[in-house]
């Protein structure tokens, strides 16, 4: 125990977290979904910060900007793994064949996600949320038609 307790102080550790590659078959889209809400939320909030420059209500906002501009890169980089993973792991060939375009919706998808960690943009944010909602729906259609 002791030898153990010695490595890991010597070689610290931290927790690493990914989707595993067993092929469990258990994916779902939500979780891109809700991230891509979640970054336009956090858009549209930013928007909304206002207070007079010198006001006691001027700290309060400005700490309210950079923990929305947290959350909104955190849910963008959340929303970029979770499509990449139905992407790499969910998707095959069969269903490029049926639906041609999904190549080209996931990497803009990916893209508006790299895109919305940079900027505050609404109109960028609502075009991720579209692009992912159709990814969405690419997945539960195929989802239907092979549990037929």
């Amino acid at each position: 125990m002791r030898l153990i307790n010695f490595l890991i102080k010597l070689f610290p550790t931290k927790p690493i977290y990914a989707h595993c590659d067993i092929p469990c078959g258990i994916y779902d889209p939500h979780t891109a979904q809700l991230a891509a809400k979640t970054v336009l939320t956090m858009v549209q909030k930013l928007k909304d910060i206002k207070a007079e420059p010198g006001s006691p209500e001027e700290l309060q906002a400005r700490n309210n900007f950079v923990r929305m501009v947290k959350v909104k890169e955190e849910h963008a980089e959340i929303c970029k793994r979770e499509v990449l993973i139905l992407w790499t792991d969910y998707f095959k060939s069969e269903h490029l064949e049926k639906f041609p375009d999904l190549h080209d919706l996931i990497w803009k998808a990916a893209k508006l996600c790299s895109e919305n960690k940079r900027a505050v943009d609404e109109v960028k944010a609502q075009e991720l949320v579209a692009a992912v909602d159709k990814i969405a729906e690419i997945f539960t259609q195929t989802k239907v038609t092979s549990n037929k």
